[in-house]
């Protein structure tokens, strides 16, 4: 059975199964609205900072070092990015569908 950590998230049941599991349809669709969400808004931030580091690159006057930073903010979004891709999977595995999602409201 998946029990809640300190943060509400479930955790992984000791049977090996998914920590989604013991949750109820309507906190799954709930959880995966929020987990859809707050996906699109990394990959919004991560597209800024690609962005960015192509017109860096492109930029003789920008350093080396500069460039490497950029790089390295980029390559740890993707990570995070992709932690966050399959918590969002395995919360709608557990849900057996992906609930609609209406677009976020642009400021």
């Amino acid at each position: 059975m998946a029990e809640c950590n300190a943060s509400g998230k479930a955790e992984e049941t000791t049977e090996g199964g998914s920590r989604y599991t013991s949750l109820k349809k309507e906190e799954l669709a709930d959880l995966a609205v929020s987990a859809i969400l707050q996906h699109r808004r990394l990959l919004t931030a991560d597209e800024a900072v690609y962005q960015e580091w192509l017109r860096a690159s492109a930029d003789p006057s920008v350093s080396s070092a500069v460039l490497q930073s950029l790089q390295d903010e980029h390559l740890a979004r993707q990570k995070k990015s992709q932690a966050q891709q399959e918590e969002l999977s395995e919360i709608v595995e557990a849900l057996g569908y992906v609930p609609d999602v209406p677009p976020e409201d642009e400021d």
